[in-house]
C-alpha cells in the first residue's frame, strides 16, 4: 500500500494535482484563525455550546467551527451551495434557463457566473442577520452600524474567497473542491470530539459504564462506516447485449456487458443540500424583531433539532433531493438513445421508449433506497444528542409521554462522528481515492484495489 501511495508523486501531474489541492485546503484553515473584529468570542462560545445537536451547530459542524468562532469564514460554503440549489431548481421549471444549461459549455459557464452572483448576494443577507443577531444578543464589543457594516463586508468577501477556493481545487486539484471544503471542516474536529470523550471517561461522566459506553460509541462509529462503505458501493447491474453483425468475415457484437446503477447516486449531495434549507432560516432566528414577533418565533422552535415538524421536513427534504439530484446528473432518455444507436438492448426489453422506461422504473426505486438509508444515517446524531420529541405532536403527543426519556431527550451522547459527519467523511474520502486510482490506472500504475480484482458494488438491490 505505501508503495501505491508513492506512485501518486511519480507522476508529475498526479503529484501537482494533490499539492495544489493541499495547498489551497492549507490556506482555507488559516482562515480558521482569522477572527471577525468586534465580537465577543467568549459569549458567542457559549451560545454555540448549547446548541450542539441543533440545525447551528450543525452548520458550524459544515463550516469547521468558523462559525463558532466566528472567523472570516464563518459563513462557510453553504451560501454557495444554496445558490446551487436554486438554478438547480430553475433549471426544471424555467424553458430558457433548461435551454441554456443545454447549450453545452458556453451555457455552463453563464450559469455558473450567475450562480457566483447569486451566493455573493445569499451571503450578504445572511451575514446581516448574523450582524443584527449578534448586536441584539449584547455579544459584541463594539455596537451600531459600524459593526454590522464591517461583519457583512468581512463574512461576504470570506464566502467569495472560499467559493473561489472551492473552483480551482476542481479545476486545477484532485476530487470536487466544494466537497473537500466541507470534508476538511469536518475533519479538524476530530481531536476535539476525541478529547470530548477522553474528558468523560476522565471524568468518569455516565458513572460506572462510562467504559461500557465509550465501547458501544466506538463500535457503533465502525458499523456505521462499514455500513455506508456496503452502500456507497452497491450497485443494480442491468444487464446489456450488443448486437451481432457481421464485417466481412468477422462477426462483432454479441457481447455481454452491463450498465451500473448505483444505490446512492446522489451521496451526500441530498444530505447537504436538506440540512442548508434548514439552517438557512435559523440564522435571522437571533434577530430581534423575530424573536419578538410570537408567530415567526413558534415557527422557528418548531424547526429546532428533534422536533417533529424539523423531522418531518428533514426526511422530505432528503427525499426530494434524491430524485431532484438524480434526474439531472442520469437522464434514461439519453441512455436508451445511445443503446439503441449503437445497436445494444436490454434482453427481453424493446430499444426506445420502452428501454426508457424499465430504466427510469429500477432508478425509481433503488433511489427510493438510498434516500431511506440518507434518512436513517443521518438521524443518528439526533437520536443520540436530543432525541425525537414525539410528546410535542400537537393532539397526540399525549401517547408519547410514557416513552422512555432515552427516546424523547436523547442519550447526551456528543456523537461527533456519526450521521451526517460520518457520511460526508466516507463519501468524499471514497471519491477522491477513487479519482486517484483512475489517475494511476490510466498512466499503467496499480491502484489501491487488491491486485486480485477491484472491489464491485454488489448486485443486492
Amino acid at each position: 500500500m505505501f508503495e501505491k501511495f508513492l506512485n501518486i508523486f511519480r507522476i508529475p501531474d498526479l503529484r501537482k494535482r494533490v499539492l495544489f489541492t493541499l495547498g489551497m485546503l492549507a490556506i482555507y484553515r488559516l482562515g480558521a484563525w482569522l477572527p471577525t473584529p468586534g465580537v465577543n468570542s467568549k459569549l458567542l462560545d457559549q451560545f454555540f455550546h448549547t446548541q450542539g445537536g441543533s440545525a447551528l451547530g450543525l452548520l458550524d459542524m459544515f463550516s469547521g467551527g468558523n462559525l463558532r468562532k466566528f472567523t472570516i469564514f464563518a459563513l462557510g460554503i453553504m451560501p454557495y451551495i444554496t445558490a446551487s440549489i436554486i438554478f438547480q431548481l430553475l433549471t426544471v421549471v424555467y424553458e430558457p434557463l433548461a435551454r441554456l444549461q443545454k447549450e453545452g459549455e458556453l451555457g455552463r459557464r453563464k450559469i455558473t457566473q450567475w450562480t457566483r452572483y447569486l451566493t455573493v448576494v445569499l451571503a450578504a443577507f445572511q451575514s446581516i442577520a448574523i450582524a443584527f443577531g449578534l448586536n441584539s444578543q449584547g455579544m459584541t464589543i463594539i455596537s451600531g452600524p459600524s459593526f454590522i457594516l464591517l461583519t457583512v463586508l468581512t463574512l461576504t468577501t470570506g464566502t467569495a474567497f472560499i467559493m473561489w477556493l472551492g473552483e480551482q481545487i476542481t479545476d486545477r486539484g484532485i476530487g470536487n473542491g466544494m466537497s473537500l471544503l466541507i470534508f476538511t471542516g469536518i475533519v479538524v474536529g476530530l481531536p476535539r470530539g476525541m478529547a470530548g470523550i477522553a474528558d468523560k471517561i476522565r471524568t468518569n461522566a455516565w458513572g460506572a459504564f462510562t467504559v461500557l459506553a465509550v465501547l458501544i460509541l466506538l463500535a457503533a462509529m465502525v458499523a456505521l462506516v462499514a455500513f455506508i462503505v456496503y452502500v456507497e458501493r452497491s450497485e443494480r447491474r442491468i444487464p446489456v447485449q450488443s448486437a451481432r453483425r457481421i464485417v466481412g468475415r468477422r462477426q462483432m457484437g454479441g457481447l455481454s456487458s452491463h450498465l451500473p446503477l448505483k444505490v446512492n447516486s446522489g451521496g451526500v449531495m441530498p444530505v447537504i443540500f436538506a440540512a442548508s434549507i434548514l439552517s438557512a432560516p435559523l440564522l435571522f432566528g437571533q434577530i430581534g424583531f423575530v424573536q419578538s414577533n410570537k408567530f415567526l418565533s413558534n415557527v422557528l422552535a418548531n424547526l429546532q433539532t428533534g422536533e417533529p415538524w424539523y423531522l418531518v421536513l428533514f426526511i422530505a427534504a432528503i427525499i426530494f433531493f434524491a430524485y431532484f439530484y438524480i434526474s439531472i446528473v442520469f437522464r434514461p432518455d439519453d441512455i436508451a438513445d445511445n443503446m439503441r444507436k449503437s445497436g445494444s438492448f436490454i434482453p427481453g426489453i424493446r430499444p426506445g421508449r420502452r428501454t426508457s422506461d424499465y430504466i427510469n422504473d429500477i432508478l425509481t426505486r433503488i433511489t427510493l433506497v438510498g434516500a431511506v438509508y440518507l434518512i436513517l444515517i443521518s438521524l443518528v446524531p439526533t437520536f443520540l444528542i436530543s432525541g425525537f420529541h414525539l410528546n410535542h405532536l400537537w393532539l397526540v403527543g399525549g401517547f408519547f409521554e410514557h416513552l422512555p426519556t432515552w427516546v424523547t431527550n436523547g442519550l447526551g451522547l456528543n456523537f461527533y462522528f456519526g450521521g451526517t459527519s460520518l457520511l460526508i467523511v466516507v463519501g468524499v474520502a471514497m471519491d477522491t481515492a477513487n479519482q486517484i486510482e483512475s489517475q494511476l490506472i490510466m498512466r499503467h500504475y496499480d491502484g489501491f484495489s487488491p491486485r486480485s480484482g477491484r472491489i464491485r458494488g454488489r448486485k443486492t438491490w
